[in-house]
């Protein structure tokens, strides 16, 4: 039952990751926290979310906007040390409490249509956010979803500039993880197993990324992340 639990995650959150440039996290790591702990759940989550979206990052670098993304890049370098603090010294179950909340509230912003002009101090904020939710619960989509959609970014740049910024933010979240919460075994041999799902996520959802038209794309987005909260506090 753990092992089809785990297919079945790694799968859907693959697909949804490559169709939307932000799901793998918001979806795996709420539901690998149920079959792993968190050290382990993070990590796998980080390891796969990377190849991801080093596979994707080639296809879609002409839709990056740089700009945005250095300050990003900046901007999540106060924020990594915050979130490994974060991660050490919180208990399991306050930790998923923790990612369900920002899940929710994050959704209900949306939701009521939540709206803000770019700025580049909001562009180094965003990406300060972000640094600390990718140490600190593995989850960097959150804000710039936010951010994102609250200035009404056309999906494409919107995909290609969160996946350009996790291919830097979880390669260094990996790093500062594995050196100071350590590393074992399973984190490896599942991240293995599930790179084979990867594959099978890139080439739905590739397929499914020019089928969704904007308006779908959001709704969808406000399902999952509903969904995916509210079971986290539940459980």
């Amino acid at each position: 039952m753990t092992i089809l639990l785990f297919i079945v995650i790694i799968l859907f959150a693959s697909i949804l990751q490559t169709s939307t440039g932000f799901g793998f996290s918001i979806m795996a790591t709420p539901f690998l926290l149920l079959i792993f702990e968190p050290r382990e759940a993070i990590q796998i989550n980080l390891l796969l979310s990377l190849v991801i979206s080093a596979a994707l990052i080639r296809k879609i670098r002409k839709d990056v906007d740089l700009g945005i993304l250095k300050r990003f890049m900046i901007g999540s370098l106060p924020g990594l040390p915050i979130g490994i603090l974060i991660f050490l010294f919180t208990e399991t179950g306050k930790l998923k409490v923790g990612v369900g909340v920002v899940i929710l509230t994050l959704t209900l912003l949306l939701i009521l249509n939540f709206r803000l002009k770019m700025t580049k101090l909001r562009d180094y904020c965003a990406g300060g956010i972000s640094g600390l939710l990718t140490t600190g619960i593995g989850m960097p989509g959150p804000p710039l979803l936010l951010y994102f959609s609250g200035t009404g970014t056309p999906k494409a740049q919107l995909r290609a500039t969160t996946l350009a910024f996790y291919l830097y933010i979880y390669s260094i979240s990996l790093i500062v993880l594995v050196l100071f919460a350590g590393t074992n075994q399973a984190v490896w041999t599942s991240s293995g197993m599930g790179l084979p799902l990867v594959v099978l996520g890139l080439y739905f959802g590739q397929g499914l990324f020019h089928r969704i038209n904007q308006t779908y794309f959001r709704i969808f987005t406000y399902v999952i992340l509903l969904f995916t909260g509210f079971y986290l506090l539940i459980q």
